[in-house]
């Protein structure tokens, strides 16, 4: 048994865990400072400089702020359930790579926890178990509001899996793999949010409404449900809750930025040149954390512009537009590779010789994709004047 292949994982895992609850710490500091620039806000600054020590402030006023639990709650399903929203967004992220290989001491690192031949499908299944931490902590607060907001969602994030399903088979497509390091060798000479730019976007509106977060948050819609699923929790229970939106965020940005933006790679124009992960190891998490920080941005700037949608209109935009359209796009990949296969044709495309495929998967999508948004303001446009 190879002791040192043991050492080497738990300290992989254990600083991965420690990167993750560190930037669940900042990435609220980030988004307060965010979201207070865009509404012409200073937002924290007093704790430390520049505000850089309110994470901390927050963390010891949860740890010492009173936990309650109600009465006639199911204690045991009460405790049990912020661990089970907040383990799974720490071990999603063990089959992200974080970047290229490197020799310490005569040993082959990898940055990555574990290497998973069908690695996509590691990540759809455990995505799968963050819905039951929030089902149950409805239920078992013995709540009816509470109870509401698990139900909510529940249905809301079953009903958003399936487009995102889609999305991962146009990335498994377009990487003929489910590893996701053959995934991002494959965005190389180019990346797959340039192929397929409709099917990057859908992804990131999916994870929006995966992670509960803003336009898509009616679980813990407070007008009406007075906070919903996490009404009757305080202290450490609640911070395990905020802990685990905060983290799925990061992770749910790493997994886009590997699926579609090249991962740890550089830009595709620059790796012949001194900018390559192939000449220098360590710029690989520089990169990948620079599209983490840009993807994060993305999330926090919709949260600061646009409105909570209506309910039923946000399980009908997953039904009846995100799914179709997901299924389009895959069909689109799927064809345009097919096409590629069997036709190995190359077309002039401004200055660059490049793959009939790549001329005609963007194409097809964007025109997808304007139908499906000419259909959404036609049906808004025919609501609004039929009100009387």
């Amino acid at each position: 048994m190879d002791w040192i292949l043991w050492i080497e994982w738990i300290v992989k895992g254990f600083v991965l865990c420690m990167l993750l609850l560190a930037g669940f710490a900042y990435l609220t500091l980030y988004e307060r400072r965010a979201l207070a620039r865009i509404q012409v806000r200073v937002g924290p600054n007093r704790a430390g400089p520049q505000g850089v020590l309110q994470p901390i402030a927050d963390a010891v006023k949860l740890i010492f702020k009173e936990e309650l639990t109600p009465a006639k709650a199911y204690k045991a399903i009460f405790l049990m359930a912020p661990i089970l929203t907040v383990v799974p967004s720490l071990i999603i992220a063990a089959v992200i790579p974080l970047g290229s290989s490197f020799t310490l001491f005569g040993r082959v690192i990898h940055l990555y926890v574990a290497d998973i031949n069908v690695g996509v499908l590691y990540l759809t299944s455990i995505a799968s178990i963050a819905v039951y931490g929030i089902v149950l902590a409805g239920w078992s607060s013995n709540n009816k509001y509470a109870m509401l907001g698990g139900l909510r969602s529940s249905a809301q994030m079953i009903s958003y899996e399936l487009s995102l399903g889609l999305c991962f088979v146009i990335a498994i497509l377009l990487g003929d793999s489910m590893n996701l390091n053959e995934i991002v060798a494959a965005q190389k000479d180019m990346w797959f949010a340039v192929v397929q730019p409709a099917g990057a976007l859908a992804f990131l509106i999916v994870t929006l409404a995966e992670v509960n977060r803003a336009p898509f948050d009616m679980p813990e819609a407070e007008q009406e449900l007075t906070a919903g699923y996490h009404a009757e929790y305080s202290g450490m229970k609640f911070a395990l809750f905020f802990m685990a939106e905060y983290q799925k965020m990061i992770v749910i940005s790493m997994i886009a930025a590997t699926l579609f933006f090249g991962g740890y790679r550089e830009f595709w124009f620059l790796q012949d040149t001194i900018f390559s992960v192939d000449r220098y190891w360590f710029l690989g998490p520089i990169y990948l954390f620079l599209k983490v920080v840009v993807l994060l941005f993305f999330m926090i700037w919709v949260r600061a512009t646009w409105p909570r949608i209506r309910y039923d209109r946000l399980m009908a935009f997953g039904w009846k537009v995100l799914l179709p359209l997901t299924l389009f796009l895959a069909f689109i990949t799927a064809v345009g590779i097919l096409l590629q296969q069997q036709y190995p044709l190359m077309v002039s495309l401004w200055i660059f010789n490049i793959p009939v495929y790549i001329a005609i998967i963007p194409f097809l999508s964007a025109a997808i994709a304007l139908v499906a948004v000419a259909l959404i303001y036609r049906e808004l446009r025919r609501k609004s004047h039929g009100r009387i």
